[in-house]
């Protein structure tokens, strides 16, 4: 009887052990998304993060198969420059955005994403 509980308590463990390991391993997030000069965008629009947080939606969405590095850099409330590489060493052209009557917003911030990501994946063209 002591074996058998001795045998459970080593599976649980080992099973316990397994999940964790697991969890620590999660795979890496396959858009590395950088904002420069992110004190320009209005706080009303969600900011770096929420311009950030877009684009790593809109590239998912189409299930990279290889890690993107996204630089953006906003040249004003209204305006923003993005250059995109993957970790094969392919460059996107440089993609440049902007409103000519009011700041970006949240949603500007998804419009973009989304055309940002079909260019990416070539289903812009």
């Amino acid at each position: 009887m002591h074996e058998d509980l001795a045998r459970i308590a080593v599976a649980t463990a080992l099973a316990f052990a397994s999940g964790s390991a697991c969890a620590m391993t999660a795979a890496s997030p396959l858009v590395q998304c950088h904002v420069v000069d992110g004190g320009k965008l209005s706080k009303e629009s969600g900011g770096p993060e929420a311009l950030c947080r877009a684009i790593q939606a809109a590239v998912a969405g189409h299930e990279p198969k290889e890690r993107y590095h996204v630089a953006v850099t906003v040249l004003g409330p209204s305006r923003i420059s993005v250059q995109v590489s993957s970790d094969s060493g392919r460059k996107v052209a440089e993609q440049k955005y902007g409103s000519m009557d009011r700041e970006l917003t949240n949603s500007s911030f998804e419009r973009f994403a989304a055309g940002l990501a079909a260019e990416i994946f070539g289903s812009g063209k």
